[in-house]
C-alpha cells in the first residue's frame, strides 16, 4: 500500500497540527486536489443562531460540531496550504514560498492586486487567514453555480501559477536592476581606447 500505518503517504513526514510534508510539486498538488475533492461535499445548512440565514460555518463557527479539524498540507516549512472544511463551506488558505525580501515584496504586491479585485474572483477572500498569504472561501452556493472539478482546478492552477509568476517577476526585476546598475556605473568607468 502507498500509505503507511499512520495514514500518511510513504516518503512524507507528519508535521505538528496535521501538516503533511511533500518535497516535490506534483505530490503536493495531488494531496491538495484529493483533500479538496473530499472537503467539497457541501450542503445547505441554516444557521442555528440567526434565523433565516445560511452563513458559512467555517467563518462564523455558530455550530462547532459541524466544523471538523482543519488539515494543513505542506511542501516545506515555507509553503503550505490549510484546508478548513465545514458542513456548508470550505476555506482554503495558501502560504507561498518566499525565500528573500524581494520575493516577500513581490508576493505582497501580487496578493494585494488580487484582493483588491476580489469581487471578480467570487471565491477569493479579501483578508487572508493569519499566517497565510491568500485565502479562498467556497460555499454550497458556489457549488450550485460552478462545477466542483472546475473550482478545484482553479485552486490548483492558482497555486502553481502564483509561485511561477513570482519567480518570473524576480528574474525580470533583477535583470532590470542589473541593466540600470551597469548603465549608472558605466559613466564612472574610463573610456576604452
Amino acid at each position: 500500500s502507498k500509505f503507511g500505518s499512520s495514514g500518511h503517504k510513504k516518503g512524507e513526514s507528519c508535521l505538528p497540527f496535521g501538516c503533511f510534508m511533500s518535497h516535490t510539486l506534483k505530490p503536493y498538488l495531488d494531496a491538495i486536489r484529493h483533500t479538496l475533492r473530499a472537503a467539497l461535499t457541501l450542503q445547505s445548512y441554516p444557521s442555528q443562531v440567526v434565523e433565516r440565514q445560511n452563513r458559512p460555518e467555517i467563518e462564523f463557527r455558530d455550530t462547532p460540531h459541524v466544523v471538523p479539524r482543519p488539515l494543513c498540507i505542506a511542501r516545506d516549512e515555507n509553503e503550505r496550504c490549510l484546508i478548513e472544511p465545514s458542513v456548508n463551506s470550505v476555506r482554503i488558505s495558501i502560504k507561498v514560498r518566499q525565500s528573500d525580501d524581494t520575493e516577500r515584496m513581490l508576493c505582497r504586491k501580487f496578493v494585494r492586486f488580487f484582493t483588491q479585485r476580489a469581487e471578480h474572483f467570487v471565491v477569493l477572500r479579501r483578508q487572508p487567514v493569519e499566517g497565510f498569504d491568500i485565502s479562498f472561501l467556497i460555499t454550497d452556493k458556489h457549488l450550485e453555480e460552478m462545477a466542483k472539478e472546475v473550482l478545484i482546478d482553479f485552486i490548483i492552477d492558482f497555486i502553481k501559477d502564483i509561485d511561477m509568476e513570482i519567480k518570473d517577476f524576480k528574474i525580470a526585476l533583477n535583470t532590470r536592476l542589473r541593466a540600470a546598475a551597469t548603465a549608472y556605473m558605466s559613466q564612472f568607468a574610463p573610456p576604452r581606447t
